[in-house]
């Protein structure tokens, strides 16, 4: 029985060629290899070719039909989506002339605790964007979660602990046993500098057609922030994540500035930009920085 189909007929009001026509939040079960095992990963695909002839439309379903017969249950490797990226233009028989791909999905890594036996996991929300046309382009999105202690915050709680003890201990030599159980206790407490969760938000263009080494990627700028958030916890991994932000207290923009240096070392990216967020706990709003290469 003959069906018709009218995409392929030409436009004959509006010939206009179109930039990226395809569909979006496409349901697609992948596979991922991180640390030598396959990981299954619950994706959602958008898809999209562009219209460069006067057709009334592109094939969708073909789309549709090749993302599932060739990614859905399958290990995202370099070959299997160059393979389909031109599988996808082949399938628009001349009507399209570039290929885009966009995979959204949480990547689950592995954290070990700061001191004790334990882990967990943390999930880092990924987009990975593959555009086929002069060549093809690897473009990684990645949000990575941080703690940030306020420089100021703290200088402000270590005067009033250094007047505290002004105020407490009269003499001029102070017994060192008084002066640790004092510390010790509650009357100790004086003031804490305030700290938020913090996130980064990194878009990464690469020189190499290669899909990046995605968990490589990530530790890297969190071991050069400092301050990554934590998993599993006892009280000694608390108390050293403590000593971690003392040891790194971050404005928003000395985040940012570790963050570009570390981006600025790193080798095989072709282009980067960036969104440094402070969810301030002091303020109702947001410090931030934007920085691109």
């Amino acid at each position: 029985m003959y069906l018709p189909d009218i995409t392929s007929h030409s436009n004959s009001h509006f010939q206009f060629p179109l930039k990226w026509v395809g569909m979006e939040k496409i349901a697609l079960p992948i596979k991922l290899e991180l640390a030598g095992l396959n990981v299954a990963l619950n994706a959602f695909a958008d898809v999209f070719v562009s219209l460069d002839s006067n057709a009334k439309g592109i094939h969708m379903s073909r789309l549709y039909l090749m993302l599932n017969q060739m990614l859905a249950q399958q290990t995202l490797t370099q070959h299997r989506l160059a393979e389909c990226m031109n599988h996808m233009l082949a399938s628009q028989q001349g009507l399209s002339q570039g290929a885009k791909l966009v995979l959204h999905f949480d990547l689950p890594l592995l954290k070990p605790a700061l001191l004790s036996d334990n882990a967990g996991y943390n999930a880092y929300p990924v987009v990975l964007t593959i555009t086929q046309q002069a060549h093809l382009t690897v473009k990684l999105n990645v949000t990575i979660a941080y703690s940030s202690t306020c420089p100021c915050s703290a200088a402000l709680s270590r005067q009033l602990l250094s007047e505290a003890v002004d105020t407490h201990f009269k003499e001029d030599s102070i017994h060192k046993h008084a002066l640790l159980g004092w510390l010790a206790s509650e009357e100790g407490s004086i003031a804490t500098p305030h700290s938020q969760r913090s996130y980064a938000y990194i878009d990464a263009t690469f020189e190499s057609e290669q899909l990046p080494d995605l968990s490589h990627f990530i530790q890297t700028c969190e071991h050069a922030i400092g301050t990554p958030v934590q998993t599993a916890v006892k009280r000694e991994d608390e108390q050293a994540f403590a000593a971690l932000n003392a040891e790194n207290l971050l404005f928003c923009e000395d985040a940012a500035r570790r963050l570009k240096a570390c981006l600025e070392a790193m080798n095989g990216l072709a282009d980067y930009q960036f969104k440094i967020e402070h969810q301030e706990s002091l303020h109702a709003h947001n410090a931030v920085v934007y920085e691109a290469k």
